[in-house]
């Protein structure tokens, strides 16, 4: 199920002609810095952090693709949730049942804060990037950097990349 613009505050569609904003993406990422200038030719220098937000929008927008600006203290519905983290509403429901992840309840339905799926996701994140790092030291230990892997070789380092993730999941 897929939010709708309705459901959603602070949804920014791209424009129809996406000219000027491809424009505008090539002159952000050809330079670090830029001034933005009023119509009496007043400038103020766009700060890196804000020019950092311009470059992602400018980016997504030239692709099409809409933008959302949201409060960190906003709360999502859970369907807003999962599909913001890219999960199934019923899987979000059991990570939210085993405790994995945060949430209100203010009435009968369950909040979640953005904050707090942004930590779940950058938590998933270096989950992901430990059990690589694990399994590249695995093949390495190996040897299958050397020569081409047997599909024995295969299957067992497969088997403790799985091991190492439910170790990880518990």
């Amino acid at each position: 199920m897929a939010i709708t613009i309705e459901e959603l505050e602070g949804v920014v569609l791209p424009p129809r002609d996406l000219t000027t904003t491809r424009q505008l993406d090539q002159l952000l990422h050809e330079s670090d810095a830029a001034v933005l200038r009023d119509p009496d030719g007043r400038e103020v220098p766009i700060p890196p952090e804000v020019y950092q937000v311009l470059l992602t929008v400018a980016d997504a927008m030239s692709r099409g693709q809409a933008i959302a600006v949201l409060p960190r203290n906003q709360r999502l519905t859970t369907s807003e949730a999962a599909e913001f983290i890219g999960v199934s509403r019923p899987t979000l429901i059991r990570i939210l049942d085993e405790g994995r992840l945060a949430y209100e309840r203010p009435n009968r339905h369950r909040r979640i804060l953005l904050t707090d799926l942004i930590d779940f996701m950058e938590q998933r994140r270096m989950v992901r990037r430990e059990l690589l790092s694990e399994m590249t030291d695995d093949a390495a230990e190996a040897g299958l950097y050397e020569t081409v892997p047997s599909a024995e070789e295969l299957r067992e380092v497969s088997k403790r990349a799985r091991k190492a993730a439910t170790r990880h999941n518990t």
